[in-house]
């Protein structure tokens, strides 16, 4: 995976010690002018700019995203993902959430979403979310999408551990956390409510430590 932000400035967490011991989150301007790179796709911060390109991407794939999803009757109308791109950018900005975009390399059109969430600062901590688009899935793109979020992560963020969840019976993406090396710790019993039914969680985790 090639990525050309090494130099990019970081933005140091809030009440973070000089000596990084917390997240450091670079900024994302710094991410806009050089993404994140892999053989297909780059990875940019989600700006309000997106919020349209946003809404088409999962207007035209309701049906595919909403079994697993339980945002997605949520977001309905044109507005709704530009209040989630607005509140991408924002959560960016104060160290809540890292968000790209996962944009075809030739084409630049948007694909989907790969986030790392919930980020805790005092524990060096976030986690894994995806989605594709309908027409990008089965092609080994969130794999390498997701992987490349994860070393993002890892060697410019300065995470300790990174959590993930799948619903027990969402075998495609049980497959890409098995791709990328996640270690299994255990099931959260009836863990969302999605689609009309409670979902079960495969609950996985990776250290920086990990052999990877």
């Amino acid at each position: 995976m090639k990525q050309r932000n090494d130099e990019a400035p970081a933005i140091l967490s809030r009440g973070a010690p000089a000596g990084g011991s917390y997240l450091t989150i670079p900024s994302r301007s710094a991410i806009r002018a050089h993404p994140v790179e892999t053989e297909r796709v780059l990875l940019t911060p989600i700006d309000p700019a997106d919020g349209p390109e946003l809404w088409t991407v999962v207007d035209q794939s309701r049906w595919h995203l909403e079994r697993w999803l339980p945002w997605v009757p949520f977001n309905n109308t044109p507005e709704a993902s530009q209040r989630y791109a607005e509140a991408c950018a924002a959560d960016w900005d104060s160290g809540r959430a890292v968000r790209f975009g996962i944009r075809e390399r030739g084409t630049h059109a948007l694909l989907g979403v790969v986030g790392l969430d919930s980020c805790v600062h005092l524990h060096r901590s976030c986690e894994l979310g995806y989605w594709l688009r309908r027409e990008a899935t089965h092609r080994g793109l969130m794999t390498e999408s997701s992987r490349a979020a994860v070393d993002f992560a890892f060697r410019h963020m300065g995470v300790h551990r990174i959590r993930v969840a799948a619903a027990t019976d969402n075998h495609a993406s049980l497959s890409v956390i098995g791709r990328l090396g996640f270690r299994f710790e255990g099931i959260a019993r009836q863990a969302e409510w999605c689609d009309g039914r409670w979902l079960d969680h495969a609950i996985f985790a990776m250290l920086g430590t990990d052999l990877r």
